[in-house]
């Protein structure tokens, strides 16, 4: 993908704002910006943590169940509006990256 074809959006998208994906096969509309979290319930049996130390049965489970899905900690996620479906679903724009200030704003501690 060269340069040219690249999408300028800016970090934060306002609610109503529509856009397209890179590839301008989908159209979305912005409803408002989310944290996307990270269920450790879903963690395959009999992992119970983030970590890796042993294998514990799910009644020892410590700490936070919902932690912030590293994987888009960069990058700004979204609930959006399918614009041709109608369709509610939650994207990450992986193609935005966050500078260091958005970062700590979307998902810093309150």
């Amino acid at each position: 993908m060269d340069s040219s074809s690249a999408i300028e959006l800016p970090p934060v998208l306002a609610s109503g704002i529509q856009f397209s994906s890179p590839g301008r096969s989908f159209s979305y509309e912005v409803v408002g910006a989310c944290c996307r979290l990270f269920d450790r319930e879903q963690l395959p049996w009999p992992c119970c943590r983030i970590a890796w130390r042993s294998k514990e049965p799910s009644w020892r489970r410590i700490g936070r169940r919902l932690v912030l899905d590293s994987a888009t900690k960069r990058h700004p996620s979204y609930w959006v509006r399918h614009i041709e479906t109608g369709a509610m679903i939650v994207i990450t724009l992986y193609w935005v990256e966050l500078t260091p200030s958005d970062r700590q704003w979307w998902y810093g501690k309150a």
